[in-house]
């Protein structure tokens, strides 16, 4: 049992007759006449704090940590690029806790990966869902895309490019949901296909402004916070990535907008896209438990 005490009055009702200094002294004299312990105001071994609100006393000890942050939703709804690995699902957390509501978008390279990636990405958006409740995901299907610049493009830019389609097919999910912004996982130079010069190439293809929330973030950050929020032990669980189909062994680090958009036009992707939009695959997720 305490053997001291104080008391913590905060009067946010001005119209409340008491002010915080004379609550504090009668409720403390009050608790020591009733209770015989001794008054700390420097080290106490037990806070009695009130918060007076709306002519009512609040009274409490404890005090739990929220989850900080603004109400989700009151920022808008944006729409996050989920890949199934570590920094994807913190940065979608990122925006949750600004107070945006998150579509996901996941795309994958099925039949030549497995389908295992659309289940992982699915059980990541409802462990995302304990922070925003039901989330739409849309999978898209990437791999006529890929083949078809695998076929056709420079293999040092192919991952350049395959995002550069990622982001125009989450840019027509975003205005089906009228959402302004996009999100990514992206940390500055974490990879080749992340340096400054290819971030900027990949953000002129976008209609919408891109999100980087943990842009200065390194690795040990992301880590710990997908650890947090409780993504983390699904994040590293194996699975095939679509970036990964055909990766070059030395992927351009420099690459302009300039050049991409040359490729892109020998390339003529629209029917392409337009295909993989068709073929895209909307599902409701509900929160995790627990």
């Amino acid at each position: 049992e305490a053997g001291s005490f104080a008391v913590r009055a905060k009067r946010a009702d001005k119209s409340f007759p008491l002010g915080s200094q004379e609550l504090n002294r009668r409720v403390g004299a009050a608790v020591r006449r009733a209770t015989g312990l001794q008054v700390d105001l420097t080290n106490p071994e037990l806070t009695l704090r009130i918060e007076v609100v709306d002519r009512r006393a609040l009274l409490y000890c404890d005090r739990v940590e929220g989850a900080r942050g603004l109400p989700v939703g009151v920022s808008g709804q944006v729409v996050a690029l989920l890949s199934g690995g570590i920094d994807s699902p913190v940065a979608a957390a990122r925006m949750m806790r600004r107070g945006c509501r998150v579509t996901f978008v996941h795309c994958h390279s099925f039949p030549y990966t497995s389908a295992a990636s659309q289940e992982k990405v699915q059980g990541l958006a409802a462990l995302l869902g304990r922070y925003q409740g039901p989330a739409e995901l849309y999978l898209v299907p990437l791999i006529d895309i890929q083949r078809h610049i695998v076929g056709h493009a420079p293999a040092e830019l192919r991952v350049l490019l395959y995002r550069r389609a990622m982001v125009r097919l989450a840019a027509r999910i975003a205005e089906e949901v009228k959402a302004p912004a996009l999100v990514t996982g992206e940390s500055l130079g974490q990879v080749a296909s992340q340096t400054l010069a290819n971030l900027t190439a990949v953000d002129r293809c976008s209609p919408l402004p891109i999100l980087r929330p943990l842009l200065g973030w390194d690795k040990e950050e992301i880590v710990a916070e997908a650890q947090r929020i409780g993504t983390f032990d699904l994040s590293i669980e194996p699975h095939e990535d679509c970036c990964s189909y055909l990766e070059p062994k030395q992927p351009a680090t420099r690459s302009t907008h300039r050049r991409l958009s040359a490729v892109e036009r020998r390339l003529e992707l629209e029917p392409l896209l337009e295909a993989a939009a068709e073929a895209t695959e909307r599902r409701l997720v509900a929160p995790a438990e627990g």
